[in-house]
């Protein structure tokens, strides 16, 4: 079932925060909805309730035009029919005015996000109010974002030194004049695999300064892998060339969700695990050549680490509450 980002976020404020997952093919669409549902090595059965949890599923820019949005669709619709359990929202991850427009006029999309970061503080408002607007019309939620992150992402770029924290006073201005539903506001984390340095780390005192002002106001953390050292080494042992890096400490997740932390994107570490399994497969297996031989093991290993991450984010076992809280079906 498809829902807004606006309807999660209600269910979660406080509570736990929402994964929100980037995906680009067949096998991770499969991976990401099975561990969602409770479910690792097959489509088919219950799922576990336990470790069930509601979700995002984020499209960039990138994956839209890696070969054609309308492929993207056709897989999340069909994932919807076979894991019909799922309750989850389809997001648009930074996006331009453009491609905000081309996603709500879609009648595909339940939530945008609107990066106009790199602009004006009063052209960044300008920019997000319209594409609310828009977006509110057909009752799509809108995310935006005040402060810039380092790192890389698709192909926005921001150095350390131009990264900055999000002001609070600023965020309140920014949410009262926008109208946005979701702030991603820059409070320590960075875009890519290549994060963190030494103890650093996300400012909980920045995060809790911001909720203070926006009191029950979604806010989301971008850049949140936490590029963990185990696949990161299999991915190295198995011929990759990756350097030292560390992200988000996983048991900040959830001290984060209590502050108003309510959607935290996670890209990096799925690709991470497609590189480490599919890698693993091409040096153990040098005379398969079939396609599907890495992609199952991948598919299970995804869903295995989607589970670890909702219980890490505390979603895991949310669904049917969240499941009752919309549809009115006891739990």
């Amino acid at each position: 079932m498809i829902v807004t980002t606006s309807e999660l976020f209600q269910q979660a404020y406080g509570k736990y925060a929402i994964g929100a997952y980037n995906i680009n093919n067949l096998e991770q669409t499969v991976g990401l909805f099975r561990g969602n549902v409770g479910l690792v090595k097959s489509n088919d059965g219950p799922g576990d309730p336990a470790t069930s949890a509601p979700f995002i599923i984020q499209l960039s820019r990138g994956a839209r035009s890696y070969t054609d949005k309308r492929f993207l669709e056709a897989m999340i619709r069909s994932a919807e029919e076979v894991f019909d359990k799922a309750i989850f929202a389809v997001h648009l991850d930074h996006g331009t005015e453009e491609v905000c427009y081309d996603c709500i006029d879609s009648g595909f999309y339940s939530s945008v996000m609107i990066d106009a970061s790199h602009e004006t503080f009063d052209e960044n408002i300008a920019i997000t109010r319209r594409v609310v607007e828009r977006a509110h019309e057909k009752g799509i939620s809108v995310e935006a974002e005040l402060g810039m992150l380092g790192g890389v992402e698709e192909d926005i770029q921001v150095d350390a030194e131009n990264a900055c924290l999000t002001d609070p006073d600023q965020a309140v201005e920014f949410v009262e004049r926008s109208g946005c539903d979701s702030l991603a506001v820059a409070i320590g984390t960075s875009h890519g695999a290549y994060k963190f340095s030494g103890g650093q780390g996300l400012h909980f005192d920045r995060i809790a300064a911001i909720q203070k002002l926006l009191p029950g106001f979604p806010l989301v953390m971008h850049g949140s892998s936490s590029v963990p050292k185990e696949w990161v080494d299999r991915i190295n042992k198995a011929g990759g060339k990756l350097g030292d890096a560390s992200g988000v400490k996983e048991d900040q997740y959830l001290p984060a969700a209590k502050l108003g932390v309510t959607k935290v994107n996670i890209d990096t570490d799925g690709r991470l695990v497609w590189c480490g399994v599919y890698r693993e497969n091409f040096r153990d297996k040098p005379e398969d050549f079939d396609p599907r031989t890495p992609g199952k093991p991948f598919m299970a290993a995804y869903a295995e680490y989607i589970i670890h991450k909702n219980k890490m984010l505390g979603s895991a076992g949310q669904l049917e509450a969240v499941r009752a809280a919309l549809t009115g079906q006891p739990v």
